[in-house]
């Protein structure tokens, strides 16, 4: 028991510690005298309730899997290295994955919980499942399937510069396309 209590303290006390990196919890806790991981763990079981018993879970998971992979996208664009691009080029791959899947599997119970789940191990540092998918699965496939990829792309890109020269053409001469 004492084990267990000695690993909780230090998870807490690394979780105060990230936290304290976030101005605005550190003012919540110096206004409310809460301390500001019980909050962080609070909104965490809240969410994870309304997941689970799927009150908003498509819109809370969405959130999770759209908004925090789309900022930390950002950043990783943003950075000078590229150690951190590889995990958020995941997110667009099980996005597109769960576009064709979504239908079926919303019908099975607990599947806004499992997806999250599903997101917080590939994007918790812990984890790495982001890295995991993309060395074993993701780039092994593009990588083998590169050209005929590009030169997809490269026939679509002629495609539409060729029906944006015939529209543009079409709107300088006066015709109408209907």
């Amino acid at each position: 028991m004492e084990n267990i209590q000695a690993k909780a303290r230090l998870y807490h006390a690394q979780l105060d510690k990230e936290l304290s990196k976030v101005p605005q919890l550190n003012q919540f806790q110096a206004a409310t005298g809460l301390p500001k991981t019980y909050l962080a763990l609070g909104g965490g079981a809240f969410f994870i309730t309304m997941i689970f018993f799927n009150f908003a879970g498509k819109l809370l998971s969405n959130i999770l899997g759209w908004v925090y992979p789309s900022y930390r996208s950002f950043k990783a664009l943003e950075s000078q290295g590229q150690d951190d691009d590889t995990q958020w080029t995941v997110y667009g791959f099980v996005s597109i994955l769960e576009s064709f899947t979504d239908v079926l599997l919303y019908w099975f119970p607990f599947y806004f919980f499992l997806k999250t789940v599903l997101l917080l191990w590939l994007m918790l540092p812990t984890f790495n499942g982001a890295t995991v998918v993309y060395t074993r699965i993701l780039r092994p496939f593009l990588a083998q399937h590169r050209g005929q990829i590009d030169s997809h792309l490269d026939r679509a890109r002629a495609r539409v510069s060729a029906a944006a020269s015939g529209l543009d053409t079409a709107t300088t001469t006066g015709t109408s396309i209907h």
